[in-house]
């Protein structure tokens, strides 16, 4: 088969990775891909946000399946455009997709259909969402209603930093059209758990477990990223709240989609709080997760062909999803300064991966032959071993081996997954 996946991040790296694993995936094309993904598929440059082109790579390749992997495409409905030319696909058509591209649409489906979620309001008008800040109990949430490269939360403590967050969206237009509608939601307090899914419409299988490490710097310190690194399993979730989400949670959204004449085929990731009153919804994401997939697929035993193949064609009961009881570890090498100002352009020194280890390029062009960064994170180093302390230590012990000039990462990956292993006991 060729196979062509739509992104150009550590998400698509491991995405290919794992996809090469199975013999039927003879080629691999990637548009736009990165220097790094090169080493892996055949990389068409262009955007991953140019639905015509990805039809035309598409065509001109013959590729008998389509991968489309970032949130930009899926919420503009490249998927759609794929179908209609005929190309089987992997990834939630436009109307689906919203579940991420509004958060005011994902709230108001949760509240629709009982699936538990913050409390929250929602506003268009800048006098009416300042009014709100003015009396809602703090800390608040407050969000950009549409895409923002997982940066459009802010966590307000006091008033003032409330109210600077709403004028940032709705009027400066931090993240531009994304801002000019604004969800402002209770802060909830517990234990974080990234689910990701894979969904027909109809039968839905989770993955294991992750925690997620958003913010910049040690001790959950510093700005919202896009992801620090993560771990796999998140030892918070236990088995029981596992079939409590199932029941409460993954299953009711699964048919809200449907019956709202939206049925979600692809990856559905689940953001959840383990709070006092039960785990509740922070947000849906309409694919796999970054950097959580780093960590997940990894773990995945069955042919990840197999399943996405079983998605598109709504057979995914039958097929063999089974994942590892090892665990995973990934630690982000960013660019110092990241997610604000920094600087690139400066070449990486890659050791070879050894056994159950990966290194996922993020950003990073090939030029006359050499590895230069291109991004703010610039890769993940990652690890499975029988333990959790283990491939913490091995994915560390990776990413010391990794070089390239303003190089940082957090120190702490994992640590509070450790805690939470030590207090069980």
């Amino acid at each position: 088969m060729k196979i062509l996946v739509v992104g150009g991040g550590g998400r698509e790296h491991a995405i290919i990775k794992k996809l090469k694993e199975d013999a039927r995936a003879e080629k691999i094309f990637a548009l736009p891909g990165n220097g790094g993904i090169a080493a892996d598929a055949v990389c068409l440059g262009g955007s991953a946000t140019d639905i015509l082109a990805a039809v035309a790579a598409a065509k001109r390749y013959a590729v008998d399946f389509v991968v489309v992997a970032p949130d930009d495409p899926l919420a503009l409905g490249m998927v759609d455009e794929l179908e209609a030319e005929g190309f089987a696909c992997f990834g939630p058509r436009k109307n689906a997709a919203v579940i991420e591209s509004s958060k005011a649409f994902s709230k108001d489906l949760m509240k629709k259909y009982g699936i538990p979620t913050a409390a929250y309001e929602i506003f268009t008008e800048l006098d009416k969402a300042l009014a709100y800040v003015d009396a809602c109990p703090l800390p608040v949430v407050v969000k950009a209603d549409g895409l923002a490269l997982g940066k459009g939360v802010l966590i307000c403590e006091t008033r003032e930093a409330a109210r600077e967050a709403v004028r940032s969206m709705m009027e400066d237009r931090l993240f531009g059209d994304s801002g000019a509608t604004v969800v402002i939601e209770e802060f909830l307090t517990g234990p974080e758990v990234s689910v990701l899914s894979f969904t027909d419409g109809e039968t839905v299988v989770p993955m294991v477990s992750c925690m997620d490490h958003k913010r910049a710097l040690d001790g959950d310190q510093g700005l919202n990223t896009g992801g620090m690194g993560t771990i796999a399993p998140n030892p918070c979730y236990t088995s029981e709240i596992a079939a409590e989400c199932m029941e409460k949670i993954f299953l009711p959204t699964i048919r809200a989609m449907k019956a709202e004449g939206r049925p979600f085929k692809g990856c559905l990731y689940f953001g959840l709080m383990l709070t006092a009153e039960g785990p509740k919804v922070i947000e849906y994401n309409c694919r796999f997760g970054d950097p959580e997939t780093q960590v997940a697929l990894p773990l995945l035993e069955s042919s990840l062909l197999e399943i996405m193949l079983a998605v598109s064609k709504g057979t995914l009961a039958e097929a063999e999803v089974k994942f590892s009881e090892k665990s995973a570890c990934c630690v982000i090498l960013a660019s110092k300064g990241y997610p604000e100002k920094y600087e690139k352009g400066f070449p990486i020194t890659l050791p070879a991966a050894g056994r159950d280890e990966s290194i996922y390029i993020a950003g990073a062009v090939e030029k006359d032959g050499k590895l230069l960064t291109s991004g703010g994170r610039v890769l993940g180093a990652a690890a499975v071993a029988e333990n959790l302390p283990a491939a913490v230590e091995r994915a560390y012990a990776l990413a010391d081996r990794i070089h390239f000039d303003n190089a940082c990462c957090r120190r702490d990956i994992g640590r509070r997954a450790m805690k939470a292993l030590e207090e069980k006991k």
